[in-house]
């Protein structure tokens, strides 16, 4: 699928017109928290946590925007536009975000190619940011310009992690005999450079949050060493930990209707969630609670069953 086919398919104009009335509206708004998602290894859950995070925040009654700047795959714009299309076809009252896809500039000089990309991103997240409460940002599963230059804008980093040595690899090098961490690997060293970019430009810090995903519910040896050495990684790097989701078969299942575990009634045929999906909604809530959100103000009622942002 090309950008081209993205632009069609999207739910939502990629510059949305303010919700605010009056000319004040704006400059009451505290400026909205940054929330990235970011790991530049694929197939950790990053696509899917993000929509989930977009869509518990929305049923708090709160404004969301959200950005894709993975234009190669554009999961999070294909997840929103099937959402969009379930809301079409099935007549659901589904909550919405306000959704960018930002591609990568095609000219062909490097430097001007990164000048086009910070000047559409700042743009972006400026506007966004006079609109909305959260704004929440899918970043490519590999290194990019735009994935690092967004990171140094992050209030919140969340990087999920499987639980496998494979995916640590990204954030340390460990020593196969003692299972000890040797060094920060490519990933940590990215967040570090960004934090001093970030601290520079504005003063401000970078909360990095770790989620382990996909965790057996077996206690197995290697689910203990990966807790020891995130354990050891963290007090290095400077970095939380947090429970991310287990691994199952209904997160796969809900990304062709657009669907998240927080549609609590959109799912199933009865519209009675089974126990699985029980269990998996109180994942999401658990993860929106570890991110130690600041307070906002919602302007219409949250659902009773959504945890709140405090």
């Amino acid at each position: 699928m090309s950008p081209s086919d993205v632009s069609s398919a999207a739910p939502t104009n990629p510059a949305p017109a303010p919700s605010q009335s009056g000319p004040d509206a704006a400059a009451a708004r505290a400026p909205a928290t940054v929330i990235v998602f970011g790991n530049e290894k694929g197939g950790s859950g990053k696509s899917t946590t993000a929509m989930h995070v977009i869509v518990g925040l929305l049923r708090l009654g709160l404004k969301v925007g959200s950005l894709d700047l993975d234009s190669r795959q554009w999961t999070l714009t294909r997840y929103l536009s099937n959402r969009a299309q379930t809301i079409k076809r099935e007549g659901l009252a589904l909550p919405m975000p306000q959704h960018v896809f930002l591609s990568r500039s095609e000219r062909p000089n490097r430097d001007e190619a990164e000048s086009e990309d910070k000047a559409r991103l700042e743009a972006v997240l400026a506007k966004l940011r006079s609109q909305v409460d959260y704004i929440v940002v899918d970043c490519p599963g590999t290194d990019t310009f735009l994935g690092r230059l967004v990171t140094s804008y992050a209030d919140k980093l969340v990087t999920p992690v499987n639980d496998s040595f494979i995916d640590l690899d990204l954030l340390a090098n460990v020593d196969g005999r003692s299972v000890s961490v040797q060094r920060p690997s490519v990933y940590a060293e990215m967040v570090w450079e960004q934090r001093k970019v970030r601290a520079k430009r504005d003063g401000g810090n970078i909360d990095w949050v770790v989620l382990r995903n996909r965790l057996s519910s077996i206690n197995a040896r290697n689910k203990i060493d990966m807790g020891q050495v995130l354990e050891e990684l963290s007090k290095r790097v400077g970095f939380r930990i947090a429970p991310g989701f287990a691994e199952r078969v209904i997160f796969r299942e809900l990304f062709l209707r657009g669907l998240t575990m927080l549609d609590t009634f959109e799912i199933g045929e009865s519209g009675k969630p089974r126990l699985s999906h029980i269990a998996a909604r109180q994942e999401v809530r658990g993860l929106i609670n570890a991110l130690q959100l600041p307070s906002r103000a919602s302007e219409e009622p949250a659902d009773k069953e959504q945890t709140s942002v405090s």
